[in-house]
């Protein structure tokens, strides 16, 4: 479901220009996600702030800082109250989570069934995240799961967000 207001609990997807963006639209293309405008995925916060990953690594900043961005606000139908102070709530943990590019090919490692011994573990022990993961886990910490398809925790692009949500 898509709102124009966000909500805390919502998820923001939105455009990176340059040269980031497009290696961010490849990497969802080679992952099977498509190929469109959306390359980051933030969680809305209380107080008109949000949670987002960066290269320096995941952070709190205020709403306003998109308030000029062209951003698409969605969340999964029939999300309660409680689940989204669960969704809020969870984000606290993850200030200063490290980024890593390397995720997008460990996500197509995965999407192209190469045989990587231990990859899953790997990226688990790394815990490193990608913005849309880094929203993703979010909401298993406050037990809403997004994906049924039997992905793995974490395997999960800003495309792959809106395929499900914002369609």
């Amino acid at each position: 479901m898509r709102h124009t207001h966000p909500q805390p609990g919502d998820i923001g997807l939105t455009q990176i220009s340059g040269v980031t963006g497009r290696l961010i639209r490849f990497g969802q293309w080679i992952n099977g996600d498509g190929f469109a405008d959306y390359q980051h995925a933030f969680l809305v916060l209380p107080d008109e702030r949000l949670l987002e990953a960066q290269p320096g690594g995941s952070r709190i900043r205020p709403l306003t800082d998109y308030a000029d961005a062209d951003v698409l606000y969605v969340y999964p139908e029939g999300l309660t109250e409680q689940q989204r102070a669960g969704i809020c709530a969870a984000a606290s943990r993850y200030v200063g989570v490290p980024y890593s590019f390397l995720d997008y090919l460990a996500i197509a490692t995965h999407r192209l069934r190469m045989p990587v011994p231990g990859l899953r573990r790997y990226i688990a022990s790394t815990r490193h995240m990608i913005c849309s993961q880094l929203v993703d886990q979010c909401y298993l910490d406050a037990g809403v799961h997004l994906f049924v398809d039997g992905r793995w925790p974490g395997y999960v692009t800003p495309m792959a967000l809106y395929n499900i949500l914002g369609r």
